[in-house]
Formats: structure tokens, C-alpha cells, sequence
């Protein structure tokens, strides 16, 4: 449990400031989902890619999005090999351990759904062949909540394929001037090290499935995930991979934490990034913080299991 503690130490070297958000991202890391990043420019989106996937060992590709980015720009294609009279397969920047998608929403939704068989299955298929993605694979898509000229939203299907949304905000005046001093003569990013390998993750991840969790939680976490449906101010509520992924994350927390068994207080504490991003709500209420409130409504209404053992 040192090493996946030293590993959020590792990547607050970089990122200062928002061991709250890091943490959640190596709960999704370790719970084997995506994360959403819903942030202004120049908070550190990229920087926190690069510091994870160097803290792990494993590699790290940025995907720029764009309205004129192919589907094969990110999962590769047959390429012909003179020499060897005979097409092979290139792989594309999405065959990365850490891949940061940026600004996702810029690209079309015939590329951003190429992305879907990777999040889903961690593989692509080219022409009929299946390709496997590196492991672990964490896929960080990013939008910018203020600018949407030439964007298109994410459809719900994408959206509940994200385990997270998340953001990291601005820092506080005190943390603003740490980062500036830490890059006087360079940025930390080129100095840190791997504290762990991409075949210790895995491990790890199959580690989280171990953690206990009481069947009265499992109930409270479908409750409070059906309570988005049944809401009035929902159109589209949260979906059966959400109440699994609620679960699955709060595994990955208390490993992360250190315990051996999940808390009533992790499902609390971690529905608003699981469910937020995942609701259509009805009128001017939707979307941004309306979304987030009507969470917090959601808990309160759920009562909260007494675990006695």
C-alpha cells in the first residue's frame, strides 16, 4: 500500500494542490475506467496525463481533437509495405497506457465514437482484426465548459462510458506561487521518476475486485442511482453501468486508502463525479451545477446502511 500512496506523492511533485482530484483519477486508474475533465485552459490537464503515465512507467500520447481528426488518426490503419509486398497495421496514438484526449467535443461524432470500442472492450478493431491497447489503458478526454463554437456535445452513450467527471479548477493564491517557484529553473515533470510499472497496476487492479463490500451497500448504491431516474427534474437518469461503477470505484478508493472494505462514506463521497456528467436534466436547471445539486438531493433522500459487522 506504500507504493500506491507514493504514487499520488510521485504526481504531486507536478500537479500541487488538487490531491483530491489525483486521487480520484488513480481510483479510476485502478478501477479500470475513463475519466472526463471538464476545465478551463492552463490548469494542468495535460500535465497531470504526462505525471500519471510517468508515475506508472507506461506511456503517455496526446490527441488533439479536432473537426478534421479521422477515426484512423487515433486508432491507427492497414498500411501497404512495399518491401514486404503486403499491408500492415500502424498503430495509431490511442495504443498509449495514459492517452489524453483533448477538448474531445471538437471532433466529430464519427471520431469521437472510435473511441467507444477502445473504453469499452481495450481494443480496437481494423478491418475485421482485433487489436489489443496497452495495460493498463486510461483514457483523460477534456472539454472546455465556457467555449462551444465549433464543438459537438458528447451523446449520453459516450458520456456513461466515462467512470468520472471531474475537474481540477484554480489554484489558490498560496498554491499558484508553489507552481511558479517549482518551474524557476525547469519543469518537475522532467525530473520525475516511475514508482511503479504498468504490470504492478494490473495487479493492483485486480486487487480492488478483492475489496469487500457489504450487500446493504450494494443496495444503497442501486438506490441511489435509481433515485436519478425517478426524479422529476431528470429526462435521462443514470444507467446499471453507473450502479456498477459507483461500486467498482469505491473498491478502488478504499485500496487506494488503504482499507480492505468499503465504506457507506465512499459511495457518499463519490457519487457527484459518477453521476453528474451522466444526467439530461429538465429546463435551465440542466447541466453544471444543476447537476451536481440535484445529487446532493439524491443522497439526502437515500437513506444510509447501518453496517454493523
Amino acid at each position: 500500500m506504500e507504493t500506491v500512496g507514493s504514487l499520488a506523492d510521485n504526481i504531486e511533485r507536478v500537479i500541487v494542490g488538487k490531491r483530491e482530484t489525483v486521487d480520484l483519477l488513480l481510483a479510476t486508474l485502478l478501477a479500470g475506467g475513463h475519466a472526463l475533465l471538464q476545465d478551463v485552459p492552463g490548469v494542468g490537464k495535460t500535465m497531470l496525463g504526462r505525471a500519471v503515465a510517468r508515475s506508472l512507467g507506461g506511456t503517455f500520447r496526446r490527441i488533439q481533437a479536432t473537426p478534421d481528426l479521422l477515426p484512423t488518426d487515433i486508432t491507427g490503419g492497414m498500411i501497404y509495405d512495399a518491401s514486404r509486398g503486403e499491408f500492415r497495421f500502424i498503430p495509431g496514438p490511442l495504443f498509449a497506457n495514459v492517452v489524453l484526449a483533448d477538448e474531445l467535443n471538437r471532433a466529430t461524432p464519427r471520431t469521437q465514437a472510435a473511441f467507444l470500442e477502445a473504453m469499452d472492450e481495450g481494443h480496437v478493431t481494423i478491418e475485421g482484426t482485433p487489436h489489443t491497447l496497452p495495460q493498463p489503458f486510461l483514457l483523460v478526454a477534456t472539454l472546455n465548459p465556457v467555449e462551444h463554437h465549433g464543438t459537438y456535445p458528447l451523446p449520453e452513450g459516450q458520456l456513461d462510458r466515462f467512470l468520472v467527471s471531474t475537474s481540477l479548477g484554480y489554484l489558490s493564491p498560496a498554491d499558484e506561487v508553489e507552481v511558479i517557484a517549482r518551474q524557476q529553473r525547469g519543469h518537475p515533470i522532467d525530473t520525475i521518476q516511475a514508482v511503479a510499472d504498468p504490470a504492478e497496476i494490473q495487479r493492483w487492479q485486480a486487487a480492488v475486485r478483492q475489496i469487500f463490500v457489504d450487500r446493504s451497500l450494494l443496495s444503497y448504491a442501486v438506490e441511489v442511482v435509481g433515485a436519478t431516474r425517478s426524479h422529476p427534474d431528470v429526462v435521462l437518469g443514470a444507467s446499471p453501468r453507473a450502479s456498477l461503477g459507483i461500486v467498482r470505484l469505491a473498491q478502488a478508493w478504499a485500496f487506494l486508502h488503504g482499507r480492505k472494505f468499503v465504506l457507506p462514506d465512499d459511495i457518499k463521497r463519490l457519487a457527484q463525479p459518477v453521476l453528474a456528467h451522466r444526467l439530461d436534466l429538465r429546463g435551465p436547471t440542466g447541466g453544471g451545477r444543476g447537476a451536481h445539486a440535484l445529487v446532493d438531493q439524491v443522497l439526502e433522500s437515500v437513506p444510509v446502511p447501518v453496517i454493523t459487522r
